[in-house]
């Protein structure tokens, strides 16, 4: 089978993997469809993310979904042959995090395609992929494996919401139009935002916050924009910049809620800290996701307009031409690798 490997900055390859075996309590998944990600996208253009940093090849991917193939020993869930998303996270189960509901930022968690620990974790970008069978989830009915590649970057968003707060009736500020800030409005009008406004240097970009449900949609270079909110209740992150930040801490009502989403670069990064303490911001990190995945299965089966993020499915052989798609924000929003001829 193939699959797409990731040996350093800069270099990608489609190799012929081994297909893989499932061992006890492990399920054996055929990938259909792969959404190529912003951290994907870090570990081929810089080797790394953030602090994150390649030291051997690793598979890349962990945003995938397919149809099962078959069970280890031990292994339960939904049928041989049933259309399936899979969960990426592994957490510990027993480290305080964990123990207090907070999987997530579990300090011993195993993620799909992650170098955050060595030996890397493998991701799933691969013809046949073997999973814990318990990170295996049915598709709801109406949901197709196409719109049900969004389940992982829209658990990520509905985790950001949902560490904002309150939102319903509230006004919600987004920087950032990639795939993960549209996926954030989306989240915040699901969770009865009554205005949500999105940032980003890009109008391309910012035509799918629009599609997104963005009331909304202001350049990120021009405060004389008459779409800039005076203030907003709450204020999402999602660029991974620091003047994404300085534009939430500035935007943001006295008392109000920033929620940093975007994975800043390595080391220090500048902000308006004064901002926080003069104004009593509240500021929290969002990480992931746990529960929000099934919620983000049953929000994508019940809506439509998630179809009109995804803006091109390219055949896992062109890989690295579908990595500089999604890399060209002017060109594509969510980009998914098509496995159906991989293995």
């Amino acid at each position: 089978m193939r699959g797409c490997v990731i040996h350093g900055q800069g270099d990608l390859r489609v190799a012929e993997l081994p297909v893989p075996e499932p061992g006890p309590g492990q399920a054996l998944i055929a990938v259909r469809y792969g959404g190529v990600c912003g951290s994907d996208l870090h570990y081929w253009r810089h080797g790394g993310v953030g602090d994150f940093r390649l030291r051997e090849p690793m598979v890349l991917g962990h945003e995938v979904v397919g149809t099962v193939v078959e069970y280890g020993p031990g292994g339960a869930g939904p049928a041989p042959g049933t259309a399936v998303a899979v969960h990426p996270a592994t957490p510990c189960g027993v480290c305080p995090e964990c123990a207090a509901g907070r999987r997530n930022v579990c300090r011993d968690t195993r993620y799909l395609g992650s170098a955050a620990r060595f030996p890397h974790v493998q991701g799933a970008f691969a013809g046949q992929v073997v999973v814990p069978s318990g990170q295996v989830r049915a598709l709801p009915d109406g949901l197709e494996l196409r719109r049900a590649a969004l389940a992982e970057p829209l658990a990520v968003a509905l985790h950001a919401v949902r560490r904002a707060g309150e939102v319903a009736g509230r006004r919600v500020l987004v920087t950032g139009a990639g795939p993960i800030g549209c996926l954030v409005v989306a989240a915040a009008k699901a969770a009865g935002a009554a205005h949500v406004t999105v940032s980003d240097l890009l109008p391309e970009a910012l035509e799918y916050g629009r599609i997104a449900g963005a009331g909304s949609a202001v350049r990120a270079d021009d405060p004389d924009d008459r779409g800039w909110p005076d203030e907003v209740d709450v204020a999402v992150e999602a660029s991974g910049v620091a003047a994404g930040l300085d534009a939430c801490l500035r935007r943001v009502r006295r008392g109000g809620v920033v929620v940093q989403l975007g994975m800043l670069p390595a080391g220090h990064s500048p902000f308006a800290g004064n901002l926080v303490v003069s104004r009593e911001i509240e500021l929290r990190g969002a990480f992931r996701f746990d529960g929000e995945f099934d919620d983000a299965l049953a929000l994508l089966a019940g809506e439509r307009a998630f179809d009109g993020l995804i803006s091109a499915v390219v055949p896992v052989g062109e890989a690295e031409s579908a990595f500089a798609l999604a890399a060209d924000r002017s060109r594509s929003c969510k980009v998914l690798l098509d496995f159906a001829a991989s293995s």
